[in-house]
């Protein structure tokens, strides 16, 4: 399995995150670069096998954490993690962020909501002013008559468009489509994220709000910088 690309940016992010990581805990593990540097890093950390546990975001992330060590476990229920780590696609100043890039959101909220903590691995490139600048508000959606779902969804949003990849539709693991919303400049975050959850055929939507407790968002000359809610 390939590493990760080198990126100073990256790196100083998931060195902070690892950090965080106290032996013989149980956490999250999201989906995305970030996130599987942070497990290179802690398998560098602990090269004799990591003295943890982690439940994982998708079947990328599992393979990356078997390949490093982890002891993967599934949420029965019957345990909280002690902390989540995932990236962002964007991230405001209120802490809000745009999650889905890579298709894993569904799980990757699950795995969030299940940990008494969660703390944002990314690079200050993915900080915005706005939820939406640069990156469009992924959905993801049933199968069954996806397309009366972003007839439904296309008032709330400035365009919404299928997920696609290589000659036909993104899948994600769980076997859904994504459509990708613009998210309008004067969005109320909020509401939205409400009338969202209340849409026939939407499974779930890549706003996370109230979620993270704070940021390690690395820079390009490798130093970290610390964002917490305003």
């Amino acid at each position: 399995m390939s590493t990760v690309e080198p990126s100073p940016a990256r790196d100083a992010a998931s060195a902070a995150a690892v950090a965080l990581i106290e032996p013989g805990t149980t956490i999250g593990l999201g989906s995305g670069r970030a996130v599987w540097r942070t497990v290179e890093r802690i398998a560098e950390r602990w090269p004799d096998g990591p003295p943890l546990r982690a439940a994982v975001a998708s079947e990328l992330t599992r393979a990356r954490a078997e390949a490093a060590g982890i002891a993967v476990v599934e949420l029965d229920g019957t345990f909280a993690l002690d902390l989540a780590l995932d990236g962002a696609d964007e991230v405001d100043p209120e802490l809000r962020l745009i999650k889905g890039g890579g298709g894993a959101l569904l799980r990757e909220k699950i795995v969030i909501a299940a940990a008494r903590r969660f703390v944002v691995v990314a690079e200050t490139a993915k900080r915005v002013e706005r939820l939406g600048e640069g990156f469009r508000l992924p959905v993801e959606v049933a199968r069954f008559a996806w397309r009366d779902t972003a007839r439904r969804l296309a008032p709330l949003f400035g365009a919404v468009e299928l997920r696609h990849a290589g000659d036909g539709a993104f899948v994600t693991d769980e076997g859904h489509h994504i459509l990708d919303c613009e998210l309008p400049a004067d969005a109320d975050l909020d509401a939205l994220a409400d009338r969202l959850r209340r849409v026939p055929g939407v499974l779930e939507h890549g706003l996370f709000i109230a979620m993270a407790e704070s940021a390690v968002l690395g820079t390009p000359d490798g130093t970290v910088e610390t964002l917490r809610p305003a």
